[in-house]
């Protein structure tokens, strides 16, 4: 789901770079020592999973765990995210680093719309499954929704991948779901101040 160069109009570059600028800000201001190993884990976790793609049709995907690192680390997802998309565009060329701030905050904006949502849910045990579940819908359907949009506002040309984008993305969404729901569950068997909330909302 990363945008290339040269494909987005000027005023959405900078639009991304500002949004971007102010939750990484905003995030570091959350963030401490005790979460920096989950933090540089969760940076890890995106930057493999997203550099392994799936064909799917006439078009790819790969997973994004950007609803898990909102779920764990609140808005500390804007600088865990913009660093993993930053190696890639610097190693790999995926995206770039015009871009950067349009693709981080495509990805990020979700998980912290799902951390918000799903707080809730997460104080219980009976709601893991529900934050799990809930927190790839929103992430992953935040980020398809983003990226479409953006895709529109360049012409009529880019409908159809706008469309392609969010189906292609559903299967995503689905397999996420799962693996949130099983990775929460770990945590909160064997490491449940990890989900202690008040911790992350200095």
């Amino acid at each position: 789901m990363h945008i290339s160069e040269g494909v987005l109009p000027g005023w959405i570059l900078v639009t991304g770079w500002v949004l971007t600028a102010a939750g990484t800000y905003v995030g570091l201001r959350k963030m401490n020592q005790k979460n920096l190993p989950l933090a540089a884990l969760m940076s890890a976790v995106f930057f493999v999973a997203s550099l392994i793609h799936v064909p799917l049709g006439p078009t790819s995907v790969h997973l994004l765990f950007n609803g898990l690192t909102g779920l764990l680390l609140g808005w500390a997802a804007f600088p865990v995210l913009l660093v993993a998309l930053f190696l890639q565009a610097v190693l790999f060329q995926f995206g770039g680093i015009t871009v950067l701030g349009v693709n981080t905050f495509n990805m990020a904006i979700g998980g912290v719309a799902a951390y918000y949502l799903c707080k809730p849910f997460l104080r219980r045990n009976k709601g893991i499954a529900v934050a799990g579940i809930l927190g790839a819908v929103v992430a992953v359907s935040t980020a398809g929704l983003l990226v479409a949009l953006e895709l529109i506002t360049i012409g009529q040309e880019f409908v159809v991948n706008a469309k392609l984008v969010l189906l292609a993305h559903i299967p995503v969404m689905i397999i996420e779901a799962i693996v949130n729901v099983f990775v929460l569950y770990f945590i909160k068997k064997n490491l449940p101040e990890i989900l202690e909330l008040e911790g992350r909302e200095k």
